[in-house]
């Protein structure tokens, strides 16, 4: 079926859905810069008349930080311009139906210029469509996964909230890594994750606990880029507003605590051709590792750092690099090794494929995914040699590439970045320069409790 097809068949479905009662209530929403969902809430008879053509919302929503702020030092959505309108224009072949919410359906949108009615460039959805459109120029289409960490809490959000964020209680009291007892104990909440999601449409693998106390990890099956984006930061919604209901909160910070193991998303990803075919597996080949593989995989390793406001995108993302902790320090590749940056996963079988382990758990998937798939185009395109795999511990490998360890210097990266500027645009580029620009720009003016306890009485 064309996209098409499944939109017209979504459409029908939802109206018999209003019809009958069962659904009251669409979210339309967009994935904003920091991959949130930000939106409306139909009444969905409104919805079915007119909505599911188009609706409006201030062009801010992809011009702003974590806190909403509208931020100075943006060409396209400024004081100056007058905050104007973007056209949402729902993609029904999203639409999902939502257990966990009484009579609602979701809505994923892309967003349009409000006058001359093209794809707003710096939107997440319209980045990483390009790209896939790049890649499928070349023949090739992605097939990328998404692993989801994130700790959960005793406490309600409100409850945090209202203690500043302190005194906070794991759900568990030890590490609880593949600890099938202990994740019994979490059950009834993340039973609740999986069937809630599994119904609303998104494919769940499984969950489990993840290396150190009161951390889940949660796999959805490989998909297209787009869909799994699509999947990606709807789960990340559903996960909190089910924790929600459930009495309980939890965070998908790269680094809430300096005490507590990281929270990462590594990202799969492997090519087939149009017929479906893998085409990242030789079995001739070493590790069965196609030249194509070979050259996509050089492509990452090249632009890692170009990307790496993509993959930690704030301050705290950077804590997350430490060793020994299973956050890769150094941007080398290995087979089957989890000290490495990138590691190959499912060698010498037809399902060899690359496990990006450098992003955090707070990022965008769409432009992580988006800078993946354009740093392997480029290590397709410029014929990249790939280097020797690391062997042994990477963190203690000597005279090899570091990943970057701080927002500043992957700032400069993706301002020199050359690679990106071809594959995304200038203004694109130039847009989340400025979004990092001003998260460090904030941090550092900022006192934090660290300081205050370490230097009050002291210094």
């Amino acid at each position: 079926m064309t996209d098409t097809d499944v939109s017209s068949a979504a459409l029908s479905d939802l109206k018999l859905r209003v019809a009958d009662g069962s659904i009251d209530t669409v979210v339309a929403a967009i994935p904003d810069m920091q991959g949130r969902l930000m939106g409306k809430r139909f009444h969905a008879s409104h919805f079915i008349d007119s909505a599911w053509e188009e609706t409006h919302c201030c062009n801010y929503l992809v011009a702003t930080d974590i806190e909403m702020a509208p931020v100075p030092g943006y060409r396209e959505s400024s004081w100056a311009t007058g905050y104007g309108d973007y056209v949402m224009r729902p993609d029904l072949t999203t639409l999902r139906y939502v257990p966990w919410l009484e009579r609602t359906a979701y809505v994923l949108c892309d967003l349009f210029d409000h006058h001359g009615h093209e794809p707003v460039p710096h939107a997440p959805r319209t980045i990483l469509k390009r790209q896939r459109k790049r890649l499928a120029a070349l023949g090739y289409r992605s097939r990328m996964a998404t692993e989801l960490e994130f700790f959960v809490f005793r406490e309600d959000f409100e409850t945090l909230r209202d203690r500043g964020y302190r005194n906070m209680t794991r759900i568990s009291a030890y590490n609880e890594d593949y600890h099938v007892f202990q994740t019994t104990r979490e059950e009834v909440l993340m039973q609740a994750i999986r069937n809630g999601l599994h119904d609303a449409g998104i494919a769940v693998e499984n969950t489990k606990g993840e290396a150190d106390a009161g951390q889940a990890e949660i796999n959805i099956r490989y998909a297209d880029p787009l869909d799994m984006a699509d999947s990606h930061v709807f789960a990340k919604n559903g996960i909190k507003e089910i924790a929600f209901l459930k009495g309980r909160a939890l965070t998908f910070m790269a680094k809430w605590h300096h005490d507590a193991a990281g929270s990462s998303c590594h990202i799969h990803q492997s090519l087939v051709a149009e017929g479906g075919e893998p085409v990242f597996f030789d079995a001739s080949a070493e590790a069965g590792m196609s030249s194509l593989m070979r050259y996509y995989l050089a492509g990452l390793l090249k632009y890692s750092d170009d990307q790496m406001v993509f993959l930690a995108p704030y301050v705290n993302s950077y804590k997350r690099f430490i060793a020994d902790t299973f956050a890769p320090t150094k941007r080398v590749w290995s087979i089957d090794n989890r000290t490495a940056g990138y590691r190959i996963s499912g060698a010498d079988t037809p399902s060899v494929r690359i496990e990006c382990r450098i992003s955090g758990a707070d990022l965008n998937p769409y432009l992580a995914l988006a800078g993946q798939i354009a740093a392997g185009i480029s290590g397709i395109e410029e014929g990249l040699p790939l280097e020797d795999p690391a062997v042994g511990d990477a963190y203690r490998a000597e005279g090899v590439r570091s990943i970057p360890g701080t927002l500043r210097a992957a700032t400069r990266s993706l301002r020199d970045s050359a690679m990106l500027r071809q594959a995304m645009g200038d203004g694109v580029v130039d847009h989340y320069v400025r979004a990092a620009e001003w998260e460090q720009e904030e941090f550092d003016r900022k006192v934090t409790d660290y300081e205050v306890v370490r230097g009050f009485e002291r210094a």
